[in-house]
């Protein structure tokens, strides 16, 4: 009696002891999972974060450039030093580059402050006539030559990123060019990211969130720097004279089981800082629920347990193996989406440059067929229009292509001759060569024959700008008249095709960074022809280059041979 007693009390502890092991191993099983969920919620969040830094930095990339070329455009400095015949002129351009790069608006201030021509000239809302002279990035760019402020508009109430840049000498400046940056397309597709994102500048200040009401609001980080705040010139910027501090979600919220996670990320060259919050949640109480479900298996049958152990040890590292995949596929793909965006305003600036040659001659060609056709010679202007609907087909092409280029999606390589290359691309200039009394040396019917591997639409779109830029060389050369002349050459891998003309040539400050975007030697021009017709020829895995010649220029394109 007493050794069965014995035995009970023996298996009763052990029982005890087996409860006690089972729920110190849920317990520390519970604290696993849940440092492993914050683990994978912090690894994700700094994968978004790296992402959303990336688009951020591209899309203020883009446009650093703008005000600084303006700032050294001779047609700019001769309106601020007094020579108003070209200010309408500017208008358009300024319009027409506002317009290509997206930007909200881009004008020009005299050293007073006072608008003198802008992107809106024509809107209800234009600055025209509108003194800056009071805001920060103003004065800045006047006193140190660049500055930034991110402000309200005094007229559209829509916040957005003034860049400034300082057009003359620091001891006699002339006036300001400012580019105002809006954000909206890029803080609507932050919504979708985890459950917040903001941007805050040195100070503090909420500048751009996912949640419009935290806008202009002190970050916790900030706080310090808040109090010392001018009331006065925070009414100014943001609209408000105290910004209120920032009440991040989840905090101070009854029940909330785990903080949450916020990742921040410096923003180059803003000095922005970038916060992207995320709520661990639901990783955690999943991650705890599946430790859970495994520890119940290991109390049901130990044999059981340690097979389903193994099998679900070996199932969570497949999980987080595929995570860890799929999180890098889509950083990739995204990182390679917003580099290709930082050159889609470049891409996008060439359309209209490349549709106004056949637009034009399709208009020449309406002319003449309405003449022909009032001349009774109905088959002749039968023949115009159907060169018209040639031309709108070409268009189509040459668009069609354009967002091919932007997608990386266009259509594959095949052998092309180069004869109908050079013929296409005459059809739209035969006309305009002619009548500029320009002499035109094409090559042999024979070197003509030559076949390269590459796309048709593209070809002609590198070679009408080459002849374009060639046309007005000739027509700046002293004396008039000049010769534009085609050269075909091949040595076995590839095929080169050069166009000479016998104007003024390319400077020799320009030689260096002649393919660089912004880079013209064209008073009107604003340089992305060539940097365009350049990453064209080189996706078709040649080159477009410069030769320096005795006289003139001669640009040829290196393309491999079918």
């Amino acid at each position: 009696m007493q050794g069965k007693l014995g035995r009970w009390y023996l298996a009763s502890i052990a029982f005890a002891a087996v409860l006690l092991l089972s729920a110190l191993a849920m317990l520390g099983l519970d604290r696993a999972m849940r440092v492993q969920a914050l683990a994978e919620t912090r690894a994700a969040a700094d994968g978004q974060a790296a992402i959303l830094v990336a688009g951020l930095e591209s899309e203020l990339n883009k446009f650093t450039l703008v005000p600084r070329v303006l700032a050294g455009d001779p047609e700019v400095a001769a309106l601020l030093g007094g020579d108003s015949t070209q200010r309408m002129v500017l208008n358009r351009r300024l319009a027409a580059l506002a317009q290509q790069t997206r930007a909200a608006a881009i004008y020009l201030m005299d050293a007073e402050g006072r608008t003198l021509v802008a992107s809106n000239w024509d809107q209800p809302d234009s600055f025209i006539g509108s003194n800056y002279g009071f805001r920060e990035y103003f004065a800045g760019a006047i006193r140190d030559g660049t500055q930034t402020e991110f402000a309200l508009g005094t007229v559209s109430r829509r916040p957005g990123l003034y860049l400034a840049e300082r057009v003359g000498p620091a001891e006699a400046p002339l006036g300001v060019v400012a580019v105002k940056v809006e954000f909206d397309s890029l803080e609507r597709k932050w919504r979708d990211a985890e459950d917040g994102v903001f941007v805050t500048d040195p100070q503090g200040i909420v500048l751009l969130a996912s949640n419009p009401d935290w806008r202009f609001r002190a970050a916790p980080t900030g706080g310090e720097a808040a109090i010392a705040r001018d009331p006065e010139r925070d009414a100014m910027r943001y609209g408000v004279a105290r910004p209120r501090p920032l009440e991040l979600p989840g905090a101070g919220r009854a029940g909330q089981a785990v903080r949450m996670i916020e990742k921040i990320q410096p923003i180059a060259p803003a000095g922005w800082e970038l916060h992207l919050l995320a709520d661990p949640s639901a990783r955690v109480s999943v991650a705890v629920a599946n430790g859970r479900l495994a520890g119940l298996g290991v109390l049901v049958l130990i044999v059981l347990a340690a097979a389903g152990a193994f099998l679900w040890r070996r199932q969570r590292l497949a999980r987080a193996a595929a995570e860890i995949a799929a999180q890098t596929a889509t950083l990739r793909d995204q990182l390679q989406q917003a580099n290709r965006l930082a050159t889609l305003g470049q891409i996008t600036a060439g359309l209209g440059h490349e549709i106004r040659q056949p637009l034009a001659a399709m208009r020449v060609y309406a002319e003449t067929g309405e003449r022909l056709l009032a001349a009774d010679r109905p088959d002749e202007a039968a023949g115009n229009f159907a060169k018209i609907a040639g031309l709108a087909g070409r268009i189509g092409e040459i668009t069609e292509e354009q967002l091919h280029f932007s997608r990386r999606s266009a259509e594959e390589p095949r052998d092309i001759r180069l004869a109908d290359v050079i013929d296409g691309s005459l059809l739209l200039l035969r006309d305009q060569i002619r009548q500029k009394g320009l002499a035109l040396v094409l090559p042999s019917a024979e070197t003509g024959e030559a076949t390269v591997r590459a796309r048709h639409v593209q070809l002609e779109q590198v070679l009408v700008n080459l002849l374009q830029n060639a046309v007005q060389a000739c027509e700046a050369r002293d004396g008039g008249g000049g010769q534009i002349a085609l050269a075909i050459t091949a040595d076995g891998y590839h095929v080169r095709l050069s166009v000479s003309d016998d104007g003024p040539g390319v400077p020799a400050r320009l030689r260096e960074t002649l393919f660089q975007p912004f880079v013209t030697s064209k008073s009107e021009g604003i340089g992305l022809g060539l940097a365009i017709a350049q990453d064209i020829m080189r996706q078709l895995g040649g080159d477009l280059v410069h030769e320096d010649t005795p006289t003139g220029a001669r640009f040829t394109m290196i393309m491999p041979a079918a």
